[in-house]
């Protein structure tokens, strides 16, 4: 009665059998970003706590060489 099946989250990487997580393949991380730039945590994407870490070091890395955004295109101030 009290417990809970897991319904349908799964890490990704680690069915893909994905060893490192590599941050010039953009269009894979871009999965795991919104449309304003934050990285989606894992309670929502499914992914493990390892894939996890490596996947915000990825997208940190690919934001510094211009290949992802710091901020989403609809981004207004105020």
């Amino acid at each position: 009665m009290g417990r809970r099946e897991q319904h349908g989250k799964f890490c990704r990487f680690c069915q893909d059998k994905v060893v490192k997580i590599d941050y010039k393949d953009e269009k894979r991380m871009m999965r795991f970003i919104t449309e304003h730039g934050k990285i989606i945590p894992r309670r929502v994407t499914g992914t493990c706590a390892r894939h996890q870490r490596q996947l915000a070091v990825a997208v940190k890395r690919a934001r510094q060489i211009a290949l992802l955004p710091y901020v989403g295109r609809h981004h207004r101030h105020g």
